[in-house]
């Protein structure tokens, strides 16, 4: 893979030649704190410069960036391991080996560790106790040993590989042991914030910065902490533009309900954006929340003025921690489980975009309740109702 493009920025057919695997090394102009004081979480506003690409977007598609890890990060690996960096190793479809600093800092993802390193540091290990410790997490063959093999998924999700390596000092195995058990640094997928008519050949992102401890040691998403701590403005990132079901309706005089708490913002401040543009005359809702009003309200005062100017139709508001009770963008639902119903009946397009693991599933299970209770339908037609908005595009998620 190119990580500087190549020169030739359209091929035969008049499309960008920049691809996942031929990525575009695109400059960054923006990079600015959207969260406030008082927040508990980092989100920040990134815009990268997409002029000299050839590069197309539409709203609705994500922009992949391909992070390299932190430095230090690398260097600690490297320390427990008893490496030093120059250590030739062979990559998964390479040409030609690298330094294991580069296929560390370029290629590896540092975190992820499965039983396949435990099993290489079984075999390498001269410390008894080490091997004791080893043999007791991978006993977990046959239905005696069902509780060791769920202790042995918790003990890999807490670790990275140099917490293992300073676990296990008396493993030493070769870097291309090290290497061959190593996942892909694959790169990251971000839901686009801007209309290309709003923005032009710059492209909008909303990125929540991911850190956090596990084990007692700090940890940082890799790509978040590359775009909020080591890519400084005027520097480049290797970037893509990656195809994705999820897209406005065309139809301009349809309404759209759209559920974006937190950075599941995104799209829909780019859906709003290209509306606006498109001087759309169907009816706008946007549900959005998060922790705390005046800490948390991303794009607050784009927002209101979209809802002064009579774009945003409706905007509802949930904040979890303003109040005694958690309130979510789903309660909210329930709140205006009637208008929901009246706006799906007259055409609205419902789209959902954010955390897949909760508030999806949770807009989701409201949805059928609203349209099982105000359709007054069972549950067999409430499925179908659902199964038809899906086939005919107007219930969409973006979801992560």
């Amino acid at each position: 893979m190119s990580l500087s493009g190549s020169n030739k920025t359209e091929n035969s057919s008049g499309a960008s030649a920049y691809s996942r695997l031929n990525p575009f090394p695109a400059i960054l102009v923006e990079n600015r704190l959207l969260s406030r004081v008082g927040s508990s979480k980092e989100v920040r506003h990134i815009v990268f410069e997409l002029n000299g690409s050839s590069l197309n977007y539409r709203v609705g598609q994500s922009l992949g960036v391909y992070a390299t890890n932190c430095a230090d990060e690398v260097n600690a690996l490297l320390k427990a391991a008893s490496f030093t960096g120059d250590e030739p190793v062979t990559l998964p479809k390479a040409e030609a080996p690298v330094s294991l600093r580069q296929a560390l800092t370029k290629d590896l993802f540092l975190g992820g560790p499965t039983k396949k390193i435990l099993e290489a540091f079984l075999s390498a290990t001269i410390d008894e106790t080490e091997k004791q410790k080893l043999q007791e997490l991978l006993k977990i063959e046959g239905p005696e040993n069902l509780n060791n093999e769920e202790k042995l998924k918790s003990f890999l999700s807490e670790r990275f590989f140099v917490d293992l390596f300073q676990e296990f000092p008396s493993a030493k195995i070769s870097a291309q042991t090290l290497v061959d058990c190593m996942k892909k640094l694959n790169p990251r997928l971000y839901s686009i914030a801007s209309s290309p008519k709003v923005a032009g050949t710059k492209v909008d992102l909303t990125v929540a910065i991911v850190r956090y401890q596990t084990n007692g040691r700090a940890r940082k998403g890799v790509c978040s902490s590359f775009l909020a701590d080591r890519i400084k403005v005027g520097e480049k990132a290797p970037v893509f533009v990656a195809e994705s079901p999820f897209k406005l309706t065309d139809d301009d005089n349809a309404p759209i309900i759209m559920i974006g708490p937190g950075t599941g913002i995104a799209p829909f401040r780019a859906f709003l954006q290209e509306r606006q543009s498109r001087n759309a005359k169907g009816k706008n809702w946007l549900f959005f929340g998060d922790r705390n009003r005046s800490s948390d309200f991303l794009y607050e005062e784009e927002l209101l003025l979209f809802q002064k100017s009579g774009l945003l139709t409706r905007l509802s508001l949930a904040w979890s921690r303003d109040q005694e009770n958690k309130f979510y963008v789903q309660d909210l639902m329930k709140q205006n489980a009637e208008e929901i119903w009246n706006w799906l009946q007259q055409g609205a397009y419902f789209y959902v975009c954010g955390d897949a693991k909760k508030m999806a599933k949770d807009v989701d299970a409201v949805l059928h309740e609203i349209i099982s209770t105000h359709g007054k339908l069972d549950e067999i037609q409430t499925s179908e109702y659902i199964g038809n908005l899906k086939k005919s595009s107007r219930y969409m998620k973006d979801v992560y």
